[in-house]
């Protein structure tokens, strides 16, 4: 198998629909960026939380800041990582600068209408079309540089996983910021940070339609025939051995749409109350060649 070819066919694979909407994403982010995090001083991990910092600190420009920090970052990046790694930044470290210089006459003209009372309906639409934005760029498989090449030069020479250098990373500008500017930026932050995370994951993974039932029951052959004949559901047999009776035994594998998830854990239980089962989110299913409707009430009654 040659998986340099698959890879380099995948990555080919709808390339401008894919850019045209990373392009879309970091402008909506460009934007999001001039109309509130420079606004209300709003500081997450990266560059452009940085350049908010020393705005305030020491009065430079934020998208000179920007500018010369990617650059820089791109520049060590090359060094660091080598240009394989470094071509997936470029993109998006040129462009994300040059957006938030083109989205300033438009977000000036939009601040005025984009006032809320509650500044903390300012902060979740501010997380929420961060998260969006985000989310969009990484789901086409591009990032915007800055903290993404620090995460990964820690990956490499400090030997830790990429969430705990992401993590690390953004903390110590956060508490930067705080110390800089006052605690409430702390605070701000680890909620935009948060909201922006469990967007970015919803956008990437997608929202769980299904539930992927593991099922151990003694019944396990009348579960089958229920759920097959009288759920319309396909189910899979896995052999498997008690690790603590080492006795062979069936268990269950059936992925169950999120609205029928009660119902057919109850109808489970009802069967074998001493079935024993592990459920856990299904975000997609795809391929295979038997197809299954599911089920509902008017179905079963």
């Amino acid at each position: 198998m040659d998986i340099k070819s698959i890879i380099k066919k995948v990555k080919d694979k709808n390339r401008i629909y894919r850019l045209c909407f990373m392009v879309i994403g970091v402008f909506l982010m460009a934007l999001n960026y001039n109309i509130f995090f420079v606004k209300y001083n709003l500081v997450t991990g990266g560059v452009s939380g940085l350049a908010i910092v020393f705005n305030n600190l020491l009065g430079w420009n934020n998208e000179i800041f920007i500018y010369v920090a990617n650059i820089a970052l791109l520049l060590l990046s090359f060094i660091t990582l080598g240009l394989n790694q470094t071509k997936k930044a470029i993109v998006g470290s040129i462009l994300y600068p040059i957006m938030i210089t083109f989205t300033l006459p438009l977000s000036k003209m939009l601040a005025p209408y984009l006032v809320f009372d509650d500044f903390i309906i300012t902060l979740l639409f501010t997380a929420i079309l961060y998260g969006f934005s985000n989310g969009l760029v990484y789901k086409m498989g591009y990032n915007t540089g800055g903290s993404d090449i620090i995460m990964k030069i820690m990956c490499k020479y400090l030997h830790m996983p990429e969430g705990r250098a992401n993590l690390i990373s953004s903390m110590v500008i956060i508490l930067f910021a705080g110390i800089v500017l006052d605690i409430n930026t702390v605070v701000y932050a680890i909620i935009l940070t948060y909201i922006f995370s469990v967007i970015v994951d919803r956008m990437l993974i997608g929202i769980s339609k299904s539930k992927l039932f593991i099922i151990d029951s003694k019944k396990s052959k009348e579960i089958e025939e229920t759920i097959m004949k009288d759920l319309h559901l396909g189910v899979t047999i896995l052999k498997a051995e008690g690790g603590y009776s080492n006795t062979n035994k069936d268990l269950l594998l059936c992925a169950v749409p999120t609205n029928d998830y009660y119902l057919f854990k109850e109808i489970i239980l009802t069967i074998d109350k001493d079935a024993f089962f592990i459920i856990n989110d299904c975000y997609e299913i795809g391929g295979g060649t038997i197809k299954t409707k599911g089920f509902s009430l008017d179905d079963i009654l």
